[in-house]
């Protein structure tokens, strides 16, 4: 366990953080606000770029596993009405409890020959949730008759959505997709531990 205190987080964070080289700063201050004196189980930090109308837009996700919550944190970049540049820094606390399933899911090239060097991992996802967002997706119903003009109402199902994170080697690095498996794994023990007997 990484020991930490409202000003100063543990080094192996702090360090990742300003690797990604996206507003630092402003990003260990939004961890450590929330973090406060608690300490730091493990973590995880993902850097992120899409390429929108508006060009590159890049996005931040810092996880931190504490032995009561997962703190989520996300830091985007935005251009305001003015045009001039932005930054929107979120947090949230996740009391360990409200944690639904972990879903750590993996793609792997040459599933046949796994254990030996031509097999390896091409993406890897850790999906979590804890019922905080909800997606409603309502659809016109419809019967098996393709000639039916018939209104049959509509279908709905409600959708939870709270994060995926997906991590590849060609993205991310090979390193950076073993530490989402390890942290994938110390949220899941940590989160729901050993099912009784």
């Amino acid at each position: 366990m990484m020991n930490t205190s409202p000003s100063a987080l543990p080094q192996a964070l702090r360090d990742r953080v300003d690797e990604c080289g996206f507003f630092p700063e402003l990003v260990e201050d939004s961890v450590s606000t929330a973090l406060g004196d608690e300490t730091v189980v493990d973590f995880l930090v993902q850097h992120e770029a899409t390429v929108g109308p508006e060009g590159i837009i890049r996005h931040l996700t810092v996880l931190v596993l504490t032995p009561g919550r997962l703190i989520v944190s996300h830091t985007d970049e935005e251009t305001d009405a003015r045009g001039a540049d932005t930054a929107v820094t979120t947090s949230e606390s996740v009391p360990l409890w409200l944690l639904g399933v972990i879903t750590v899911s993996r793609v792997l090239s040459h599933p046949e020959r796994y254990g030996s060097a031509e097999a390896s991992v091409v993406e890897t996802w850790l999906t979590l949730t804890w019922d905080a967002v909800r997606r409603l997706q309502i659809v016109p119903a419809h019967c098996g008759d393709p000639s039916c003009t018939a209104d049959h109402g509509f279908d709905g199902e409600a959708v939870g959505e709270d994060i995926t994170i997906r991590m590849s080697p060609a993205a991310d690095g090979a390193e950076n997709v073993q530490r989402l498996v390890e942290f994938a794994g110390a949220l899941q023990r940590l989160a729901h531990g050993p099912v009784p007997r």
